[in-house]
């Protein structure tokens, strides 16, 4: 099968970009036929005047339907993430299918991809994937004949602030964009601090919380001691979603261990203030952070080593790219130490004092007795055993109230919380806000609201990463730039029971959880349909946002976005107690959201033991109820779950793309 006639495209002369002067000397060194994962012509070229590289996955010509999509990742990663087989969600099949090729770049290059290494930030956030956006336009001119061609550019995290960097900074580059998981300029570090803070003071707590937050349970049941309802309302009201907890015992740091250095690289004089000064926490002596505060001078008695693997790179997703930042290789992986550490040693640091890598301070994963992991991405070839090092965590604890002392001016009400009744800061107040810097790395400007072309912001109800209200921000911003003409360009979708990443495998939690990724298909295809045919896509989600929760219906169809809504009842009520071997009656009812699409399939977990079955197909329609009963021998409490399928957007009901999840649970106490 041959998909297009033209010669091939390596020794084709390109046009220079004409609207960017470091983009000049356009190149393609790959030009061939493919069958993985689906059959595309593959295409791979870059500019010789920098390190810009791109990939094109171009579909048969009777199948292309005169639009691209293109892919961003959080930070200028690799060009070749579409050929990881081990992907969950490759997107050149949806793509294709969509009528479309796929775009990804290395955003830039390695020198772009270190956040504040000086570097022109505006090109990893926007002008390296213009520049390849622009040159695919000539690219598939060449292939499919001069023709209008519509471009969409999509990213999550840190890609969604460079999706919003390019649409507020370029023009007739893309025509729409769907930023996701996005972050606001207050972002970070502050979403992760009050999160580490809330993690140290809860740990204990955390399983009292998931019981008490889960469908039939009672927050009025909790039981906290000062600090640590003080802690739980604090990090609650500054928009992380409580029911989002019950992936504490996983959670870590996420992010934050990469983030954190900048925040003492651009405030290094904050840790000791911390520590010393009234109104930092550190400085409270009744405050439980000295009790977890670790100093501990040891040596090294053994140096850990593993093999690496594929599934141990980076793979594009939103929830592992902030790994791609670090740069350098090594075998070791940990050390073993002569003492074990008492206190909190998450994000503890290690400081060598003897040695050749004497200076070096590392950057820990975990902290297990005397074993220690060091984040990757970090030389390590230089330690020996007998080194003396310091094992410190006096810098990470301080950092975790850095919100407190980041207070901003206006349109940030989470803030409220850290202000005195005339609107005043309670606490110290640092020279400089630390968000907007680190937004402008990202997104190469602070986040506006002047959009270009039409969006559809995507975001998650339980993002413990991205905290939902910020999309509602952005959208305050889009719409105060666009005023009473906002719905013809925008709108917001929020996905319920979805976290932050973007891989679509099997969820950590698959009861609790489901992926978001084909919301992001339909919203695509939904966006590409209201720019060349002016077909208006789904509404706005209705929401409303108290105390920093977003707060959205989950039975109301008419709710907007595409995903359905879904109840699972035990006995008719969300919370049932029987005896053991007493018949439940489970009742689950889908609707999908109004005007997209149908219900298709349902999976249950009707044991409790917190996996799915495999999906069962149903009759297809807009609503669907399905009963069934299940007994428990055993006394105890069990959870029952349900996740159901709606496709979304078409009448073809077996299209493997954009079919929408949503997840429903009831709780069943079984007492003799």
């Amino acid at each position: 099968m041959t998909i297009t006639a033209a010669a091939s495209l390596t020794g084709v002369s390109w046009s220079p970009d004409a609207e960017d002067d470091a983009f000049q000397q356009p190149y393609v060194d790959i030009d061939e036929e493919r069958d993985w994962p689906v059959r595309h012509r593959y295409v791979h070229g870059g500019f010789h005047d920098n390190e810009t590289r791109f990939s094109l996955y171009l579909p048969p010509a009777g199948q292309f339907e005169g639009r691209f999509f293109q892919h961003v990742t959080p930070v200028p990663q690799s060009e070749n993430l579409a050929q990881d087989e081990s992907r969950n969600e490759n997107p050149v099949p949806f793509t294709i299918a969509s009528g479309g090729y796929f775009v990804e770049t290395n955003g830039g290059g390695p020198s772009v991809a270190t956040p504040m290494a000086g570097g022109d930030p505006t090109i990893g956030a926007y002008r390296a994937n213009a520049a390849a956006a622009r040159l695919s336009r000539q690219i598939a001119a060449q292939v499919f004949g001069p023709q209008r061609i519509y471009g969409y550019l999509y990213g999550g995290s840190g890609g969604g602030y460079r999706t919003i960097g390019a649409s507020e900074n370029t023009q007739n580059v893309w025509d729409g964009f769907v930023p996701y998981v996005i972050g606001s300029p207050m972002a970070v570090p502050n979403v992760f601090a009050v999160r580490m803070h809330a993690q140290r003071i809860l740990r204990d707590k955390f399983p009292a919380i998931v019981n008490a937050y889960d469908v039939g349970g009672d927050p009025a049941t909790l039981d906290l001691s000062d600090e640590e309802r003080a802690a739980f309302e604090e990090v609650s009201r500054m928009g992380f979603p409580v029911k989002s907890w019950f992936g504490w015992q996983s959670m870590g740091m996420h992010a934050f261990s990469v983030l954190y250095p900048g925040i003492m690289m651009a405030d290094p004089s904050y840790a000791d203030d911390f520590w010393t000064v009234d109104g930092y926490l550190g400085a409270d002596p009744a405050a439980s952070v000295h009790k977890d505060r670790i100093r501990l001078h040891t040596r090294i008695t053994d140096l850990l080593t593993e093999t690496g693997s594929a599934e141990d790179r980076p793979s594009g997703g939103v929830d592992e790219s902030f790994k791609a930042t670090t740069a350098g290789t090594s075998a070791v992986t940990g050390v073993r130490l002569s003492d074990a550490p008492s206190g909190w040693a998450l994000g503890a640091e290690l400081h060598v004092l003897t040695g050749e890598a004497a200076g070096a301070t590392l950057r820990l994963s975990a902290v297990d007795g005397d074993t220690v992991r060091i984040e990757p991405g970090q030389v390590l070839d230089a330690l020996r055993v007998g080194d003396e090092v310091l094992l410190d965590n006096s810098s990470f604890l301080a950092a975790q109230t850095y919100h407190r002392h980041q207070v901003p001016a206006d349109g940030y009400p989470v803030w409220d919380q850290f202000r005195h009744e005339d609107g005043t800061p309670q606490a110290p107040q640092r020279q400089m806000l630390l968000g907007p810097l680190f937004a402008s790395a990202a997104a190469g400007t602070v986040q506006t609201g002047h959009i270009s072309g039409k969006m559809i912001v995507v975001a998650s109800l339980l993002d413990r990463e991205a905290f939902p209200w910020q999309a509602d921000w952005y959208r305050t911003q889009v719409s105060a730039f666009l005023g009473d003409t906002v719905d013809d360009r925008f709108r917001l979708w929020y996905t319920d029971n979805a976290l932050h990443g973007d891989e679509s495998g099997i969820q950590e939690h698959e009861t609790h959880t489901i992926t978001y990724v084909p919301v992001l298909q339909a919203a695509l295809r939904q966006l590409s349909a209201w720019v060349e045919q002016g077909i208006e896509p789904a509404d706005n989600t209705a929401y409303e946002i108290l105390d920093g929760q977003v707060l959205v219906s989950d039975t109301d169809p008419n709710r907007g976005g595409v995903q359905p809504v879904v109840t699972v009842t035990a006995n008719g009520s969300a919370h049932a107690t029987v005896r053991p071997g007493e018949p439940v009656q489970v009742r689950i009812e889908a609707t999908a959201a109004t005007g997209a699409g149908m219900i298709v399939q349902v999976a249950t977990d009707l044991t409790g033991a917190g996996t799915l079955t495999d999906p069962f197909d149903v009759q297809p329609a807009v609503s669907v109820t399905v009963e069934r009963s299940t007994t428990f021998d055993q006394p105890g409490t069990y959870f029952i779950a349900a996740r159901v399928t709606a496709q979304t957007g078409n009448d073809d009901t077996v299209d493997p793309h954009a079919r929408v999840f949503n997840i429903a649970r009831a709780r069943v106490t079984v007492a003799d």
